[in-house]
């Protein structure tokens, strides 16, 4: 008697099929990330256009664009940053104390990932919802905008697949934004990010039970430089840096040092 199976009829378990011949890579739950790029594709890109009208960043808030032919109320949305939708917030406070032990301090906003942020809203597929935005100027703004479904309805049976909606992400759109260069996320993977895969904290000294040192993508790791470790980002060494001349920039460390 051949052993009984289970098939699923919710369309978000039905994504998971691994059609014959299809390699593991194909299916979302292979991807080595959550919300951040992974090697086979960057699922946050099917999010960019969750909102009629409105192309978003695919890790930020940021309207990158608008759909031709919409009315002026929402060329005007270019540049500005989406702050909540249909009353949730898509962006919230980063709290974490100034020193160890110390009371937790609101450090500014970071976004949140939009799988969890907007997941409640795909059941408002074409409806319209209200839409909260911070405008280049600086001043706030409110748009009515129509959720775009997310599963591909067949133009002939007229009912949804599990199929990813092309109006979210059209062909070679889930891969667009993956980090070609291993130097991208070499970058990215510091200590205060996850673990490491190469030196972060560098030039360290120890006096009266507080360490001062660089980070080691500091341009300026000499010993006449400032002894902190800074995440400003005009301090440290760039993207396109690293892609051009990352032999030049990044030495290795003797006894954790690399100073000249």
């Amino acid at each position: 008697m051949a052993s009984p199976t289970l098939d699923p009829v919710n369309l978000t378990a039905q994504i998971e099929h691994r059609g014959r011949g299809n390699p593991p890579s194909v299916l979302p739950m292979s991807a080595i990330s959550n919300c951040f790029p992974g090697l086979e594709f960057d699922f946050r890109n099917v999010w960019r256009r969750v909102l009629e009208g409105i192309t978003l960043h695919e890790a930020r808030g940021v309207v990158l664009g608008t759909d031709p032919g919409v009315p002026p109320e929402i060329t005007a949305l270019r540049g500005a940053f989406l702050l909540s939708v249909d009353g949730d917030a898509v962006i919230g406070d980063v709290l974490r104390p100034s020193t160890p032990g110390g009371p937790a301090e609101n450090i500014g906003g970071d976004f949140l990932e939009w799988s969890n942020a907007l997941a409640r809203i795909l059941s408002r597929a074409g409806e319209t919802v209200r839409c909260e935005f911070q405008m280049p100027d600086d001043t706030s703004a409110t748009r009515m905008l129509k959720v775009r479904r997310f599963f591909h309805v067949d133009e002939l049976s007229n009912r949804r697949t599990p199929a990813i909606s092309r109006e979210l992400a059209a062909p070679g759109e889930l891969t667009q934004s993956l980090c070609s260069p291993w130097q991208n996320d070499y970058r990215e993977c510091a200590c205060y990010y996850w673990a490491a895969s190469r030196p972060d904290y560098v030039n360290v000294e120890t006096a009266g039970g507080v360490t001062t040192g660089h980070n080691w993508l500091t341009r300026d790791r000499s010993a006449s430089a400032p002894r902190e470790y800074t995440l400003n980002e005009s301090l440290l060494i760039g993207y396109d840096e690293l892609f051009r001349n990352w032999e030049m920039l990044l030495r290795f460390q003797i006894d954790g040092r690399d100073e000249k």
